[in-house]
């Protein structure tokens, strides 16, 4: 990279969201299969520096004041590749534990905006790559850009087209869309909701929970709807009975929630080395409420189905970025986007590799991804696919939201639910 290169308005954005309790980045837990030796971290850290190229956003860090990309000149890869202390012969949810340590630790600012920790080996020979890369580097279909280009094998591999991921815009003409913008706002960020259990001040602790489904599983389950639901939808209804079993078994009334769920924006014909942001979002109801898994469902289904033939995740897009023009107004409008009356917990799920993949010869087991929390909306689900399983990852502060590692479990519990259900 030569010279310095601006961050985009996107970027830029979510690196000054950092606070006390945010520290800005994304986790991904690349679980490897058991090996007869320890995976060597130096070899590791050669195979990461050799397929860095020249110009990586992985060797640029952020020069401040001004917010520019620029050649770290001082990059040392074994500042970003290390062996994670003390972390030998722990079981799975002892690397849980580890992984939720790292979570917590910020990226240093005068280095590249990622790190890779090496978690155990465990009790049962299995490691973890705990990758952390910050947003304002990359977002979710991004990072994964970045770790086929540094980290797992075969090198070239790309994450599938984004089937599901990217919701075009609705055709029409410019004049049509901002004629249909005050109905997509009174849809997406007109629903005002009383205060949920999971409207809470988090601090900087993080602790994380994992659980995995079959997509095959969750393509059948929404095959067997007469409107034919989306594997997004049937997660989502997953993740609903699962917190209406989490709730009722703590004591707290089910209700509705209702949950953010970003949309990639990023086009199928752009560079695909590019990196950076370029997400929307929806918001959905998840009617915890409704006790029949499939009723569940079929209305998360219907409601998803209806915004994706509206466009509104790119005129929501469009719309933030003409009130960059006007920043009074544009924080004003984050304000309430942003709020706890407007949506409970974000919910994402990015595609990945969809064929099995290896780290320097040792083959991927699992993979899963993590997103932060946020003030006010105490817990974060972040799924990702891999090789015909889909990872959910779970992320709270454990002294505002304990327990979600039952979460994880009543998760699991929902989507044998709806798949009894689904049989008939």
């Amino acid at each position: 990279m030569d010279g310095s290169n601006r961050l985009s308005a996107d970027d830029a954005r979510l690196l000054e969201l950092e606070s006390a309790a945010i520290a800005g980045h994304t986790l991904k837990m690349v679980m490897l299969e058991p090996g007869d030796t320890p995976l060597d971290i130096d070899r590791l850290r050669e195979s990461v520096d050799a397929r860095l190229e020249a110009g990586s956003r992985g060797r640029a860090r952020v020069a401040f004041p001004g917010l520019h990309w620029v050649t770290d000149d001082a990059f040392d890869v074994a500042a970003h590749v290390r062996r994670c202390d003390g972390t030998a012969g722990i079981d799975e949810r002892g690397a849980w534990a580890a992984a939720g340590e790292l979570m917590s630790e910020r990226l240093d600012h005068g280095r590249p905006l990622w790190a890779f920790d090496l978690v155990g080996p465990l009790a049962d020979g299995r490691e973890a790559v705990v990758g952390r890369i910050h947003h304002a580097m990359a977002d979710g279909i991004s990072c994964l850009r970045f770790l086929d280009e540094v980290l797992w094998e075969p090198s070239g591999h790309a994450p599938p087209p984004l089937r599901g991921a990217a919701v075009p815009a609705a055709a029409g003409s410019r004049g049509h869309e901002l004629r249909r913008l005050p109905a997509t706002l009174l849809r997406e960020l007109g629903h005002r909701t009383r205060d949920s259990v999971l409207d809470r001040r988090i601090g900087a602790a993080r602790e994380l929970a994992f659980t995995t489904a079959q997509l095959a599983e969750l393509k059948a389950i929404g095959t067997s709807r007469p409107s034919r639901a989306t594997v997004n939808d049937v997660l989502l209804a997953s993740i609903s009975g699962g917190l209406r079993a989490w709730l009722a078994a703590a004591g707290e009334r089910a209700g509705r929630l209702r949950a953010q769920v970003p949309v990639s924006l990023h086009h199928r014909d752009e560079d695909p080395t590019e990196l950076g942001n370029r997400d929307s979002f929806l918001n959905v109801e998840l009617p915890l409420a409704e006790p029949d898994p499939l009723a569940r469902l079929d209305r998360i289904s219907g409601e998803t189905a209806a915004c994706k033939t509206a466009g509104d995740a790119q005129e929501l897009y469009d719309l933030f970025h003409a009130l960059a023009r006007c920043p009074p107004l544009e924080r004003a409008v984050e304000r309430i986007a942003a709020g706890p009356h407007e949506f409970s917990l974000a919910i994402s799920n990015v595609p990945g590799p969809h064929t099995a993949l290896a780290v320097i010869g040792r083959p991927i087991e699992r993979l899963y991804s993590v997103a932060e929390p946020a003030q006010r909306h105490a817990l974060r689900v972040s799924a990702i696919s891999y090789a015909g399983a889909v990872g959910v990852g779970l992320c709270t502060d454990p002294e505002a939201l304990p327990g979600v590692a039952e979460l994880a479990d009543a998760i699991s519990g929902s989507i044998a639910e709806l798949r009894r259900a689904a049989r008939g």
